[in-house]
């Protein structure tokens, strides 16, 4: 098993319209190719204006073919053009995790 973590540093107030524009355009598409994310997070303390999704594969082909099928939704599509419309995002940031042989599997 393998762990996308994927950060988006917002504007300053930008997470509320971030997680307005997911739930209304992104989420059910998303969730759709990529099954539930282990975690969808955003910073309370510490690092503010962040957005952090966690989602599980098999392995690096598994996440590369459910991400190309994300991809090529016209849902998907439309997600992003509202999201950059917005105009709310700074930085975007992600990391491929590799599961210790001792680690839950989340999906489970």
């Amino acid at each position: 098993m393998i762990v996308d973590k994927r950060i988006y540093t917002l504007k300053p107030g930008g997470v509320p319209t971030y997680m307005k524009i997911y739930e209304e355009f992104g989420l059910k598409v998303q969730t759709k190719h990529l099954g539930k994310p282990v975690g969808w997070f955003y910073g309370e303390v510490g690092a503010l204006n962040r957005i952090t999704h966690i989602w599980a594969f098999d392995d690096l082909t598994d996440r590369t073919k459910k991400r190309a099928a994300m991809q090529g939704d016209p849902d998907w599509a439309t997600y992003l053009k509202n999201m950059r419309g917005a105009d709310i995002l700074l930085a975007q940031e992600n990391e491929i995790l590799i599961a210790a042989p001792w680690s839950p599997d989340p999906r489970k």
